[in-house]
């Protein structure tokens, strides 16, 4: 995950809520990816090592565990950047110009520079994040499908380049992840860009006081009109948030209008806060001795190093690279 802050209920239902459920069952490696943070915002970088601290104490605070998963930042495995340029120099520049965000986000980010070798060039980052630690699934969103596929090209031409006695690279697969489709306070997706997130770090009276602003199903104009939960963005949030009995409450007291979106706001801000408390109360030990994550960090990155170390040594070896003298004596 890119460190952007402090995470919001989108990233939580989009990955996080995953991810937690993924350690019980898989040897998982979860990076704080700095070095792509930079393919967007590379100007100002002043901002970059504390994000990835906010991103890190969410993620702890959510249920994600040391002891279980392998908690790292990207830069601080340099193997990852010599990868990533040995890939380079076997990527055609057609299988990076095709993927689908590249011309998306160029089109859609505004204010900024991407004519960048480093944004045209993340995708070979990302699969060298994958390969190095020989990944066979990645958690991704439909969204994210084209990037994998590309990983497993990139894997598959290395290969058939240097791994002809025995592949170095698995071809990783796409492991997709139910993600509830979650509306910002204003109806569109819930995202940073847009002002409309409930932060997992947001209080209680904050969590109710967006709550109340939010758009509700545009045919419901008074008190007195029945609505439509399928269509309310308020009713989106019960279906995630809410328990089955508060959900058909709802339903019957929406569609029948014997129930006002106040109310219906505030029995969706009851569940929200019902998952955030735990997760904040977690999240102070941290908040009050930042050293404990940091410490999580180095730890995890020295275990990401070791692993990441292992692959450069078959790659190099693959390559007819090693750093051992192999000449006669």
């Amino acid at each position: 995950m890119r460190p952007t802050g402090k995470l919001h209920l989108g990233n939580y239902v989009g990955a996080l809520q995953n991810w937690v459920g993924m350690q019980e069952k898989y040897e998982c490696f979860f990076e704080v990816a700095d070095w792509h943070a930079l393919t967007t915002d590379y100007a100002d970088t002043s901002l970059v090592k504390e994000s990835s601290i906010e991103a890190v104490t969410d993620w702890l605070a959510a249920g994600l565990d040391p002891e279980k998963s392998v908690i790292f930042i990207q830069s601080h495995v340099p193997a990852h950047a010599e990868l990533h340029l040995l890939f380079s120099m076997i990527t055609p520049l057609g299988w990076l110009e095709r993927v689908p965000s590249y011309k998306e986000q160029q089109e859609n980010i505004k204010g900024k520079d991407l004519t960048t070798y480093g944004f045209l060039g993340y995708p070979c980052l990302q699969a060298a994040d994958i390969l190095i630690y020989k990944a066979d699934v990645v958690p991704v969103g439909e969204d994210q499908v084209a990037h994998v596929e590309l990983t497993r090209e990139i894997a598959r031409r290395f290969n058939g380049f240097y791994g002809a006695s025995k592949p170095v690279f698995p071809e990783p697969q796409s492991l997709l992840t139910p993600a509830a489709k979650l509306p910002g306070t204003d109806g569109r997706k819930m995202s940073k860009s847009y002002g409309n997130t409930i932060l997992l770090t947001d209080p209680e009276p904050v969590v109710r006081q967006k709550l109340k602003t939010m758009v509700t199903d545009p045919a419901r104009v008074r008190r007195t009109d029945p609505g439509n939960p399928d269509v309310c963005p308020v009713g989106d949030l019960h279906k995630i948030f809410s328990d089955a009995a508060t959900i058909a409450k709802v339903n019957e007291g929406c569609r029948s209008a014997g129930i006002g979106c106040i109310e219906c706001k505030g029995w969706a801000a009851d569940g929200i806060v019902k998952l955030l408390n735990p997760m904040q109360e977690k999240r102070k030990k941290y908040e009050e001795n930042p050293r404990l994550a940091w410490d999580i960090l180095e730890a995890g990155t020295e275990r990401a190093r070791k692993a990441a170390g292992e692959t450069m040594d078959d790659v190099r070896a693959a390559m007819g690279m090693s750093l051992e003298y192999e000449g006669p004596k």
